[in-house]
């Protein structure tokens, strides 16, 4: 149910705000966990290019899990512009915007951040 739940939604942000050709999800879900006595974290990066589904991942989507008062630090940072912003952090925000689009999670400094990751794919941008 919850991959029936992200296609309808992913298609109604994709026919609202990208209108990207898309193909389908050709990676698992991807449950992620940064804790705080690893500062876990994930420095900027972008989630498209290199070898195998990586190339063609047009959408990145992150499903924030955990409630915003369990843990300290741990921002989900967006640079799509040149100016990095910070996204929400309530519990079941759905965060989508294109894989190529430099991204990082802060370190986390208490407690444990969770959220849950995918990537929408697609014939390459041309």
């Amino acid at each position: 149910w919850v991959m029936q739940r992200m296609m309808g939604f992913v298609a109604d942000i994709n026919r609202e705000a990208f209108d990207y050709a898309l193909g389908g999800f050709d990676e698992a879900l991807q449950l992620t966990r940064y804790r705080a006595e690893e500062r876990g974290h994930y420095d900027w990066h972008s989630d498209r290019g290199g070898q195998g589904f990586g190339r063609f991942r047009k959408l990145t989507v992150v499903v924030q899990l955990s409630i915003p008062e369990s843990y300290e630090g741990g921002a989900l940072e967006v640079n799509a512009t040149g100016r990095e912003e910070t996204m929400p952090r309530e519990r079941g925000a759905a965060i989508v915007f294109p894989s190529y689009v430099l991204h990082r999670v802060a370190p986390v400094t208490k407690g444990v951040r969770h959220s849950l990751v995918t990537w929408v794919h697609g014939p390459s941008f041309r």
